[in-house]
């Protein structure tokens, strides 16, 4: 009796969809009685009703017509209606549902859907700049993308969120859902926009900010994004943001009150994000643990936190993560199993990418796995961590914490940017990294070279050339 009384539902006024069924139904109803003249009025010593209905038309019509005419005439009459009615109300569903799609542009929308939802499984494993750059060329060719994100970030909005909310640091996170949305436009600048406590005028933009991402590096020679624009209106000048929402992203404050929402549920905040954000693909954390990261460094010392290993003059000798037990999210080994490709990096090695190695059951997986793994070399190399590494010794670095051969390609740039850019580099210790290619290839590791470089203010890697190449070797 429900299910009745939900389809009736469909009757009540000011749908603008009855009139559409009704035409539908109209149109469908002169098409079989074409369709019945034409196939009747060949019947031998008969004279169907549909017959003598179309003889009684044209005789009193006047009309020199013979029925079979006259049913071919109703057939298409009754077909154009159906058509006609049924383009409608596709067309007065759709604009209600998704109003931002153009009339017409509903087919290319559902093959696009329908061909990304049968894409290959795609698992990436990073942080950083230079993990959801790689997300933002690969999902134009499947929406079955696993984003296998560290947690290990002490920094910023995300270290302040972890200490005062108790919560995962959902910096990397947010930047992979930003990467991975259907819509990018208005909700990147939603996402990424972050709370400042002073204003410049209208025109204005903030200065230049310093990350700390190898293969992404954005020092002084980036220019501002539009998301760094700050406030114009005057009012903010003088209220301010205060000290609790000062320098913190819009998206990690949602992800942290969705994680209230969910009952301190991470992984579900995520999921509830994803959806927000209609995300191709999902995006997990490596570990719902909270793990903290100890570097040994060079003179044999020992410094705790992400940031203050990354910030720390010393050269990195190891990286360990407390506590060493951390188990991995459940759907983390199962992704790596079912995947037909698993890319690793780009990203910083010792604070992006190594982490999530460190979940030991992760690299056992990556081990074991069948799919065609293979690892992205970052472009630049990062001072203070990465000084003077040429693309193998990435690749070694790696492999030795992980404790197995976890990849068997190694994708590395060869392209060469402009001097000019190159030197700005050089003065905040950053140099491009050697493509030791025989050295790569001695180890028995595959090696794919080619210009992956994004031709920018800033030597960054190419978001659709990187996707090309990785989706060749499939």
């Amino acid at each position: 009796m429900s299910r009745w009384k939900t389809s009736l539902k469909w009757l009540y006024p000011g749908l603008h969809i009855k009139r559409w069924i009704t035409l539908g139904f109209c149109g469908l109803v002169l098409f079989l009685t074409g369709m019945g003249v034409i196939i009747q009025v060949h019947a031998a010593n008969s004279a169907p009703f549909t017959v003598r209905a179309a003889k009684w038309v044209i005789a009193h019509s006047h009309a020199a017509v013979r029925p079979g005419t006259m049913g071919a005439v109703i057939t298409i009459i009754g077909g154009f209606l159906c058509l006609f009615a049924l383009g409608k109300l596709v067309r007065s569903l759709t604009s209600v549902l998704d109003p931002e799609i153009a009339p017409g542009g509903l087919v290319d929308v559902i093959y696009s859907r329908r061909r990304l939802a049968q894409g290959r499984r795609i698992v990436v494993i990073g942080g950083g700049t230079g993990l959801s750059t790689m997300l933002r060329g690969l999902k134009k060719y499947s929406a079955n993308i696993t984003a296998i994100v560290t947690v290990a970030d002490d920094g910023g909005s995300s270290g302040k969120l972890q200490k005062q909310l108790n919560i995962l640091p959902p910096g990397d996170i947010r930047n992979c859902l930003v990467a991975l949305a259907d819509d990018e436009t208005q909700m990147t600048e939603l996402f990424q926009y972050r709370f400042r406590n002073s204003v410049q005028p209208e025109s204005a933009v903030s200065a230049p900010r310093h990350t700390h991402h190898a293969g992404e590096i954005e020092h002084a020679v980036s220019s501002s994004s539009p998301t760094e624009l700050l406030p114009s209106k005057p009012r903010f000048a003088a209220e301010g943001y205060g000290e609790g929402l000062r320098d913190h992203a819009f998206g990690n404050l949602l992800i942290a009150a969705m994680t209230a929402i969910n009952g301190g549920d991470f992984e579900r905040a995520i999921l509830e994000t994803s959806r927000v954000l209609n995300v191709r693909g999902r995006v997990l954390p490596s570990t719902v643990e909270h793990v903290r990261l100890r570097g040994e460094m060079e003179d044999g010392s020992f410094l705790d936190g992400e940031t203050t290993i990354a910030n720390s003059p010393l050269r990195i000798r190891r990286i360990y993560m407390t506590p060493p037990d951390a188990c991995p999210v459940e759907e983390v080994p199962l992704a790596i199993r079912d995947a037909d490709v698993i890319v690793i990096g780009p990203g910083s090695v010792f604070t992006s990418i190594i982490p999530n190695l460190l979940v030991r059951e992760v690299a056992v997986a990556l081990g074991k796995c069948k799919a065609r793994r293979v690892y992205v070399c970052n472009v630049m190399t990062q001072p203070g961590e990465t000084d003077g590494f040429s693309a193998y010794d990435h690749v070694k670095t790696i492999e030795n914490h992980a404790g197995r051969r976890i990849f068997d390609y190694v994708l590395v740039n060869t392209g060469q940017p402009t001097q000019e850019i190159l030197e700005k580099y050089r003065k905040t210790g950053s140099v491009l990294v050697e493509a030791d290619l025989d050295r790569i290839r001695r180890e028995g590791y595959r090696a794919i070279a080619g210009n992956f470089i994004d031709q920018t203010d800033v030597v960054r890697h190419d978001a659709r050339l990187l996707a090309e190449a990785i989706m060749a070797l499939l």
